[in-house]
Parts: structure tokens; sequence; C-alpha cells
């Protein structure tokens, strides 16, 4: 398998200390205010889901910036000195442990009082997530929360997402207690859409042909567990690693014996595997989004329409009635 490309902990370690030497001559100057946003909070944004929660419920009132550039991998994120630098200087960080290994250092580091890990706001849980994904010869210091079995990808479940977004609501009101009543107003607005969305899945996907999916990157476990599905996955949560010959058997009897259609794959991968399964097993390739990240590629503007696109893939796969 790929082995993932992570700063090693005293090259990382290094970075925070001289991103955090460069900032102490701004201790004491947190207030929005004082840091050029035009009083906005500064929030820092670990990757999409996060940025997109920060955006619905800070509307005018925060300047938001995310690590994660679009296009780039979440996973394999490397922060350069001048982000662990920024880092710091935020007034509110929401990231989610787990998902970027190099991140979760960095923001241990910073010290930021309004930090949010939005696996604190739900509940985690296994989806066999270890499938395809073999750790020998990872470097040491990976932590992904995959090892200890619980699967990160909360967001892709909108009631899940939906406990995170109140979590990151209260933060901000806390935060910034003079523009409490717009964050409550704004959540409780994104709540609402959260809730259209997962009645959407709901009908959408009440009866089908079949149950079950087949997917490269395992990020659908809370999804299809919300909804009454079976995720097949290739690899495990690491989306770049190889499946085995015998995990290839096995999808090929699974996807015989349950009527399988579609092997799907995602926009910030390589659909190399998915496209080898299919043609050794007679079946369609299509996209699922995991939606760590928003590009020209990627089919909707938002999390709202891309879920909205995933549901439409899933329904065609699973021969919606």
């Amino acid at each position: 398998m790929n082995v993932r490309r992570l700063i090693p902990r005293t090259a990382l370690a290094g970075a925070v200390a001289l991103g955090l030497v460069s900032l102490t001559a701004c201790a004491g100057t947190s207030d929005a205010a004082d840091k050029g946003n035009g009083g906005k909070l500064d929030v820092v944004a670990s990757f999409y889901p996060m940025q997109y929660l920060a955006e619905q419920i800070g509307g005018g009132h925060v300047a938001v910036t995310t690590l994660t550039k679009p296009g780039v991998e979440p996973h394999d994120l490397e922060l350069k000195p001048k982000q662990i630098g920024e880092l710091g200087e935020a007034d509110v960080i929401l990231y989610l442990k787990g998902i970027q290994p190099a991140v979760d250092e960095a923001i241990a580091q910073a010290g930021v009082t309004h930090t949010v890990d939005a696996t604190t706001l739900t509940e985690l849980e296994e989806h066999g997530t270890g499938v395809g994904h073999d750790h020998e010869g990872e470097e040491a210091g990976h932590d992904h929360a995959a090892e200890a079995g619980a699967d990160p990808h909360v967001w892709l479940d909108p009631v899940k997402y939906a406990e995170v977004a109140k979590g990151v609501g209260s933060t901000l009101e806390k935060a910034d207690p003079d523009h409490a009543a717009d964050y409550r107003k704004n959540t409780d607005a994104l709540l609402k859409k959260l809730d259209a969305l997962n009645t959407e899945f709901e009908t959408g996907l009440e009866s089908t042909a079949t149950r079950t999916f087949i997917t490269t990157h395992s990020a659908f476990g809370y999804l299809a567990e919300r909804y009454d599905l079976e995720q097949e996955g290739i690899t495990g949560v690491d989306p770049e690693s190889e499946p085995s010959p015998a995990r290839i058997k096995e999808l090929q009897d699974i996807a015989e014996k349950d009527k399988v259609s579609t092997v799907f794959f995602e926009t910030l991968a390589s659909d190399k595997t998915a496209k080898t399964l299919a043609g050794d097993t007679g079946l369609r390739t299509d996209v699922l989004d995991p939606l760590e990240g928003i590009t020209d590629k990627s089919k909707g503007d938002d999390y709202i329409e891309v879920m909205q696109s995933n549901l439409a893939a899933l329904k065609k796969a699973l021969g919606a009635k």
C-alpha cells in the first residue's frame, strides 16, 4: 500500500515552534477587530466539512480560512510553517480529530481557547473501516481514528452532521457573544436544511432492488447505517491503500450475490482500482463523493448539493423504486 506522507514528529515540532515564536509579539491581540478582519471572528477550519459549518453558521460575522485547499486529499495534508503560525492567531479552530494527523498535532500545540474537535460533538461508531487497511510499514506516529476502531466520517450522515453543527454554533456564541442571536438563528436554519436532506435520503432509499453498494473508500459507514444500506469498501478509510487479492475475490462474490450494479469511486483519489474491479465483474462505475473537499469536479457547489448528487447516484445504483 502507499505509505502516508506524514510530517515526521521532529519536523512538525520544529515547524510549530517556529510558528509560535513568530507569534509571541501578538500575545494579547485575540480580538478579531485587531486582526484586519473588519471586526470579524477569525475562524480556521481543518477541511471542507468544518469550513461549511463555519460559513453557514458564522455568516457575515466570521472570516473563514481552511487548512486544506480545494483538490488536496485531506488525509495527506502537510502543513507549512505559515499555516501552523496562523493557527495560533485564530479566534476559533474547527477540526475533526483522526482525519488529518499532522493537523491534530499542530492544533494541540496552538493553544487556542475556542478549539472544537467535531468528534466530541457526536458519538463515533465502528463500521468495519479496517477492511483492506493494512498498517504494516506506516510511519510511527500515525494515530488515525480507524486504528482505535472508530470511523471519523460523521459528516456523511446528515443527522450526525447536525449534531456537530449544534456544537459549532454554541462555540461561536461563546467566542463572540455580541452576535450570539445571529449564530443561533443561522444554526437553526442549517439544522432545517440538514433535516430536509435526511428526509430526502430516507424517502429516496426506502425501497430499492439491492441494499449493497461497493466503494473504493470506506467513508460511508454512517450513511449506510442511517439508511439501512450495506457498504462494501474496496479499501479501508485510507483511500490510497491497496486491497488484497482475497478482498477483490470477496467483492466479486458479493457483487454477484447481492446484484450490485455499480462500483463507486471518488473525485480526490485514483479511480484505477474501481475501474479494474468493475471491468472484471462487468459492473458500471460512478462517483460517490466523500465530501472532503469541493473542486470543479464536484457535482454541486456545496455540501447540500453534493449530498443530493450522492443520493441520485445511490438511487440509480441500488435500483430505487
